[in-house]
C-alpha cells in the first residue's frame, strides 16, 4: 500500500484525536482501515414514491419541497425536536429531527429534497423521524449507509472517506498482476474503492464490489497458504516406517473391517508423519463415518515410533467417549490410554499428570485440562483435536507447544461445504471419509407439526416396547435459567404422563460433569429407556441400542446441527428413525425440514445450511477462527470464491511464500487480513 494509507487516521482531513478514538471502536485506526469500512447497504434515491402512496411502517424515498419550518420544541434538558413540513403536490409530510440543529438550519424553504426513512402516522398526517435527506439536485443518487457508533454520523464517514480518496488522487498501489485482472475481468483497485463508496450508478457499484470481494477471498486463501508454509518448519518428531513401527496388527485386531477411505486416511497420516515437517491434516467425515478409528491408527503409529499422542475433545462427555473407544482399540496392543479431565480430584489429577510426564501412558485423552501449564508430556509427537472449530486458537497452540513441533491431526464431524472447508482449513491437508462403515443403518426422517405430537410419542413408545432406547431433544439457544427450567419441567411432565411406564433421564449442559457422566452411563447400560436432553448430545454419544430421536421445535436448529443430532441414532444393527416436530409452520421452516427429510448426505445438507444461514451463523460466534470478512459473503459469492481460490493457488504454486517483488502487495494484504 502507498504510505498515505498506512498513516494513522488522524492524518485524514477532518479527523482529530477525539474522532479517532470514536473510530477505534469500529476497529479503524488507519486511512486504509477507513477505506475498508465498506457500506453495509445503499439507498437508491432515484426510486421514489408519492407521499399519498407511501407505505406506512416501511422505508421508502419521497421527493418533496420544503414549505414550512416549525419552531423548535425543547422537550427536556438535552433533547430538542425540530420539525418541518414538505409537500409533493399529492400530500404533505412532516419530518422530525432530534438534536441536529445544524442539519435543520441547512434546509431551505422552497427547495426540493429526497427523504429516505420509515413513514409513520395516519391517513390525515404522515411523518418520518430522523430521515436521511438529500438535495434533489444531487448528482449522487446512490448513497452508502455505514455501520455507526456513538459520535459518528453517516455524513462524517462519507466526508472522511472522500478526503482519503482525494488525498491519494487515484494513485493507489495495484497489488493484482495484470494477467489476473484480465483473466477474471476485474476493474482497477482505485476504481473499486471510489465506486464502492460513491457509486456513479448501479453498474459501477456491481463492478466495484466484484473486485473487492475477489481481492478479499483471494487474500484469505493466500493467507492460509502462508500459514501452511510457516507450519513447514522442521519437526522434532520425524517418524519412520519400519518393522518396529508396523501397525498391521492394529488393522487385524479391530472387531470390524475398516472402509477403504479409513485405510487411506491412516496411510495419509503415517506418510505425513514421516516427512521432515509436521503433519497438518484434517480428517473430515459425516456422522458415524469412523474418524476415531483413523485417529487411533495414527496414534498407534506414533507410539510405535516412541512418541506419545494426545487427543483433545471439546466436552467431557466426548472425551469419555473417545477414551473408551481408544482404550478398546489400543490397550489390547499394549498401548496404555489415560483420561485427563477437569472433574478428576486434585490428588488423582496430580498422580495422573506425573504418570503422563514419565511416559507411563502413551496416549492421553482429555478436555482443555490437557493444555494446563502443569500438564507435561515425556515425548509428545502427535496432537489430535476433535471438532477444532469449537476450540480457541490459543488452546490448540497451547497443546502443540507441549511437544517439539509435533504432528497435528484434526477431526471434524461437522460437514462443511468443500468451498468453505478450503478456506477454514486452508492450511491443512484434507482426508475425507465418504463411506459409512458396514452394517450402519439408514435413518428414516419425518417432519411433523405439533398437532401430531401425541402420535409421534406413540411411535417412540413402540420402539421402547421392542427393547430399544430413544432421545427427545429440546432446543436451548442459551443455557439461561428460564430455558433450563422449561427443559426440566418438560422432562418431568413426560416422565409423569406420556412416558410414565418408562425410565426417563435428563441431560443438559449445566449439570456437573459427574452427574452428566452418571446419566450417560445409565443410558448406555440401558438403565434408562428415554433420554430427554439439550444439544449436549450433539456429538460423541454412542449408544447402538438407541434407535429413535425426536427433536422438539426443530425449526430453531440449523440444518447441520439437526443432522448431527440425527447421527446419534442408527449406530447399531437396528432400523432407526428421526422425527422433527415443529409448531412454526412457515414456508421457510417447511422448506428447511424437507431438505433434511429428503437426504442423509451431510455435505449436501451443509451446502443448503450455508445458503440459508451464511458462514457466521453456520458456526456460531465465529469460533471457526476465520478472520472477519469485510465485504465477501462465502454463502452467496460462491462463483467468485472458486475463481479467487484458483487465482491464489496459481500464484502460490510458483511462489509459495509470496517472496517475489511483484507479490509484495498481495503478501501485505494477506498478512493484514489475519492481523485484523
Amino acid at each position: 500500500m502507498i504510505k498515505a494509507l498506512e498513516k494513522p487516521i488522524t492524518y485524514v482531513k477532518g479527523v482529530g484525536p477525539k474522532r479517532a478514538e470514536v473510530y477505534s471502536k469500529l476497529g479503524i485506526s488507519t486511512a486504509f482501515d477507513l477505506l475498508c469500512h465498506f457500506p453495509r447497504d445503499y439507498v437508491d434515491y432515484s426510486v421514489q414514491v408519492p407521499i399519498a402512496e407511501a407505505p406506512r411502517d416501511d422505508s421508502c424515498c419521497i421527493k418533496a419541497r420544503l414549505v414550512k419550518k416549525l419552531a423548535p420544541a425543547f422537550i427536556r434538558k438535552g433533547l430538542t425536536v425540530y420539525k418541518a413540513i414538505l409537500t409533493d403536490g399529492t400530500d404533505d409530510i412532516t419530518i422530525i429531527i432530534y438534536n441536529a440543529e445544524y442539519q435543520f438550519r441547512s434546509l431551505s424553504d422552497g427547495k426540493e429534497y429526497i427523504l429516505f426513512g420509515k413513514v409513520a402516522g395516519n391517513i390525515v398526517r404522515r411523518e418520518i423521524s430522523s430521515p436521511l435527506i438529500l438535495p434533489a439536485d444531487s448528482p449522487d443518487l446512490i448513497q452508502p449507509v455505514y455501520h455507526l457508533t456513538e459520535g459518528l454520523s453517516q455524513n462524517m464517514i462519507r466526508q472522511n472517506i472522500h478526503s482519503v480518496l482525494e488525498s491519494i488522487g487515484g494513485e493507489i498501489y495495484e497489488p493484482l498482476p495484470k494477467e489476473i485482472m484480465q483473466r477474471y475481468s476485474l476493474c482497477a483497485l482505485d476504481y473499486a474503492f471510489e465506486n464502492i463508496h460513491f457509486p456513479r450508478d448501479s453498474h459501477a457499484l456491481t463492478v466495484a464490489k466484484r473486485r473487492l470481494v475477489f481481492d478479499e477471498l483471494m487474500t484469505l486463501r493466500l493467507g492460509m497458504s502462508l500459514l501452511r508454509e510457516r507450519s513447514r518448519e522442521a519437526t522434532g518428531c520425524r517418524m519412520e516406517k519400519t518393522d518396529k513401527s508396523n501397525i498391521s496388527d492394529y488393522y487385524t485386531s479391530l472387531p470390524f473391517e475398516l472402509t477403504g477411505c479409513q485405510r487411506r486416511a491412516i496411510e495419509d497420516c503415517t506418510g505425513d508423519m514421516c516427512r521432515s515437517w509436521p503433519m497438518n491434516r484434517l480428517v473430515q467425515g459425516d456422522v458415524g463415518s469412523g474418524k476415531t478409528a483413523v485417529a487411533a491408527g495414527a496414534a498407534c503409529f506414533a507410539v510405535r515410533n516412541g512418541y506419545q499422542a494426545a487427543l483433545m475433545a471439546p466436552t467431557e462427555i466426548l472425551a469419555h467417549q473417545h477414551y473408551e473407544t481408544l482404550s478398546g482399540f489400543l490397550e489390547p496392543l499394549g498401548i496404555k490410554v489415560a483420561l485427563l479431565t477437569g472433574s478428576l480430584t486434585p490428588k488423582n489429577k496430580a498422580a495422573l499428570k506425573e504418570q503422563i510426564k514419565n511416559g507411563e501412558y502413551q496416549v492421553v485423552v482429555g478436555t482443555h485440562a490437557l493444555v494446563q501449564q502443569t500438564t507435561e508430556f515425556r515425548r509428545l509427537g502427535l496432537v489430535i483435536t476433535d471438532e477444532q472449530h469449537r476450540f480457541g486458537v490459543g488452546q490448540r497452540d497451547g497443546l502443540a507447544a507441549k511437544g517439539e513441533n509435533p504432528h497435528k491431526l484434526v477431526m471434524s464431524a461437522t460437514p462443511i461445504p468443500r468451498t468453505l472447508a478450503m478456506m477454514i482449513y486452508g492450511d491443512l491437508d484434507l482426508s475425507v471419509l465418504d463411506e459409512l462403515p458396514k452394517g450402519r443403518q439408514g435413518i428414516e426422517t419425518y417432519a411433523v407439526t405439533g398437532k401430531l405430537r401425541s402420535r409421534a410419542f406413540g411411535f417412540v413408545k413402540e420402539r421402547l416396547a421392542e427393547g430399544r432406547q430413544g432421545y427427545i431433544v429440546c432446543p436451548m439457544i442459551e443455557e439461561n435459567d428460564l430455558e433450563l427450567q422449561s427443559v426440566k419441567e418438560y422432562a418431568e411432565r413426560l416422565a409423569a404422563n406420556d412416558f410414565k411406564d418408562w425410565r426417563v433421564g435428563l441431560l443438559h449442559g449445566r449439570m456437573p460433569a459427574a452427574d452428566k457422566d452418571k446419566v450417560m452411563r445409565e443410558f448406555k447400560d440401558h438403565e434408562l429407556d428415554l433420554l430427554v436432553s439439550t444439544t449436549v448430545v450433539e456429538v460423541g454419544v454412542d449408544v447402538p441400542n438407541a434407535v429413535i430421536m425426536l427433536i422438539e421445535n426443530a425449526d430453531r436448529f440449523g440444518l447441520s446441527q439437526l443432522h448431527q443430532l440425527r447421527g446419534r441414532v442408527g449406530r447399531g444393527k437396528y432400523k432407526s428413525y428421526c422425527i422433527l416436530v415443529t409448531d412454526n409452520v412457515t414456508e421457510d421452516s417447511v422448506k428447511r425440514l424437507k431438505i433434511l427429510s429428503s437426504t442423509s448426505d451431510g455435505f449436501k445438507i451443509s451446502e443448503e445450511d450455508l445458503k440459508l444461514r451464511g458462514p457466521g451463523d453456520f458456526f456460531g460466534s465465529r469460533q471457526h477462527g476465520l478472520p472477519k470478512l469485510r465485504i465477501a459473503d462465502m454463502s452467496s459469492d460462491t462463483e467468485l470464491l472458486r475463481m479467487a481460490q484458483a487465482a491464489a493457488d496459481g500464484i502460490t504454486s510458483a511462489d509459495p511464500g509470496l517472496n517475489k517483488p511483484e507479490h509484495a502487495g498481495l503478501r501485505e494484504l494477506a498478512e493484514r487480513l489475519f492481523d485484523s
